[in-house]
This record gives C-alpha cells, sequence and structure tokens, in this order.
C-alpha cells in the first residue's frame, strides 16, 4: 500500500501542477506511465497491480473528470526485486526472478526489467543478463500467461486482496494528503520517515525469521564459491578520462559556451530545458559540464535529518 500510496501521491502533484498552467486533463495524462516493483510476495503482487488500475480509474473519473477512456489506462512498467536478490546461494535468485516476473505478467504489466541473478554480488554478467531476458521470453513464448486479460480475476482470494489493498492504498493516499501532499511530505521529512520505518520493520522481520529467505535464515549452507563474478575493467576509468580529452580537443568550445550560456539562462526562468540540452550536447557538451550549470542554479538539494 504504500509504495502505490507513493505512486499515485506523485502523480496527483504532477497533475495538479500541470493543469494549473492551463492545461486539461486530457490533452497529457494518457502520457503517464509507472514504474512499479514485483516483489516476493505473489499473490499480494498481483493484488496491487489489479487496485492500482482501479485507483487509477477513479482518479481519472471520479477526480479529474476526464473524457478520453485512454486516461482512464494504467500504464506501467515493473522491475523484479532487486532487494530480494540474496548473495548467499546466488542461484536462488534465478527462481525468485521468474516468479517475480510471473506475478508482473499475471497481474497486467506492459513492460519488465527481470534482474540477472549476480546482481547482489557483482555488476551483472553477460550470462546473467541473457538468462533474465530468456526468463521474460520463457513467459511470453512457452508458458503464454499473456495471452488473456487478468487471468486471475474471479479468485476469491484474488479478488479480495484486490478489494483490501485498494482500501488500505486510498487510506495511505488520505494520510500523505493530510500530511501535506507528497512535496511537502518530501520537504518536511515525513516521507523519509515512512521509508526509514517500513525497511527497519522489514530487515527486523529477516532478522528474527518471521520473513523468510532461504540462505539467510531459512536453509543456510556453508558459502560456495561464486566464479562467475564481473569486474569492470580497472583501465575503463583511465580511458575514459582519455575519451573526454579527446572530445574537448576537438570540439568547438565558442559554440558550446554560447549553448552553456543560454542553458543558464533558461534554468533562471524555469524554462524547458530540453531544446538547449540538446544543442549543448550536439556541440559536445559533457554531462558533468550541463549539471554544473543545474548546481549553479538550483543548487545542490539536501534530503530533510530523519529523526
Amino acid at each position: 500500500m504504500q509504495e502505490i500510496g507513493f505512486v499515485f501521491g506523485n502523480a496527483i502533484a504532477h497533475i495538479d501542477e500541470v493543469l494549473s498552467r492551463g492545461w486539461k486533463i486530457d490533452d497529457f495524462v494518457n502520457r503517464l506511465a509507472f514504474h512499479l516493483s514485483a516483489s516476493k510476495d505473489f499473490f499480494e503482487e498481483i493484488a496491487k497491480y489489479r487496485a492500482a488500475r482501479r485507483i487509477w480509474y477513479k482518479l481519472m473519473k471520479d477526480k479529474y473528470e476526464a473524457q478520453n477512456p485512454k486516461s482512464y489506462e494504467f500504464r506501467f512498467h515493473i522491475q523484479t526485486a532487486g532487494s530480494s536478490l540474496t548473495q548467499q546461494q546466488p542461484m536462488v535468485n534465478i527462481v525468485r526472478t521468474a516468479y517475480q516476473a510471473l506475478e508482473a505478467v499475471l497481474g497486467g504489466c506492459q513492460s519488465m526489467h527481470t534482474n540477472s541473478y549476480d546482481e547482489a554480488l557483482c555488476l551483472p554478467s553477460e550470462e546473467a543478463v541473457l538468462l533474465a531476458l530468456r526468463t521474460q521470453q520463457t513467459i511470453q513464448e512457452e508458458i503464454r500467461v499473456g495471452n488473456t486479460i487478468d487471468p486471475m480475476a474471479g479468485s476469491y482470494y484474488v479478488e479480495w486482496l484486490t478489494d483490501e489493498l485498494e482500501d488500505r492504498i486510498w487510506k495511505y493516499m488520505d494520510k500523505i494528503a493530510g500530511a501535506g501532499g507528497i512535496v511537502k511530505t518530501l520537504e518536511s521529512g515525513w516521507i523519509y520517515r515512512e521509508m526509514r520505518d517500513a525497511f527497519k520493520k522489514r530487515q527486523t522481520m529477516i532478522e528474527v525469521g518471521d520473513e523468510r529467505v532461504i540462505g539467510v535464515n531459512r536453509y543456510m549452507v556453508d558459502q560456495l564459491d561464486f566464479e562467475n563474478i564481473f569486474r569492470t575493467n580497472p583501465e575503463a576509468g583511465r580511458m575514459e578520462v582519455e575519451r573526454i580529452q579527446k572530445l574537448k580537443a576537438k570540439r568547438d568550445n565558442d559554440k558550446l559556451q554560447t549553448a552553456l550560456d543560454q542553458l543558464r539562462k533558461v534554468c533562471e526562468k524555469e524554462e524547458n530545458v530540453l531544446p538547449v540540452v540538446m544543442e549543448a550536447t550536439k556541440h559536445g557538451a559533457t554531462v558533468g559540464e550541463i549539471c554544473d550549470i543545474y548546481r549553479e542554479i538550483f543548487k545542490i538539494w539536501e534530503p530533510p535529518i530523519v529523526v
């Protein structure tokens, strides 16, 4: 409920801001897409996606009075839960990721990212990345659970759980609104306290064994050597510095400076930076040079201290 509450709290803040600038809801809202997690509780995750679709529909119909049916469509991407992956017995992560991908498809996602099984150990190896892709393709091509819409509909448990989650999410959204809305909760630190408490509760449950994690607090074995550890090229940093130096040597720095000065003016006016950023990068601007201007104008935002 917290995940979806944060998602829709953000959505409401963005929508209200755009509406305040004179746009109509149907002008833009069907362009919005959401990024959700697929975690460990199989039926709960499916019900979560179903509840989110219901809430989005009701927000569009009742709160914002959208007229275009496309505005009612809740489009979302999922990523399997990296937080569920373990260093212990990392091959078990293959199973975890497959089940999480399956629940996302059963819940109706439009796109997904499956994590690589070695991500708790290192940057993903090519072997692990390919297996993550094949996991998706197996679900799509062989298991074919995506051949029907909302295949879990009608299950008494999934329907009850969807109702329960929807009710709790609405109440949590009311809690966010009562704390001032998503922007105010970011400024005050309220949202960070909520996340901190949730993380602490979850970690405590794992430590005491109330939440079971294979290899961590259940069915432990002596740590096995895992040989296929992917490491970046130790020379990569030096090679990148040389590449940037060559870029700076050959680019037209006068044209670049003009573009960066224009970016500074656009930032000061709080206008759309994208066209100017495109122009600057066309003249060889680096990410660092662009971000230096952001830091100069907007300063560095520091999250409130959580107490």
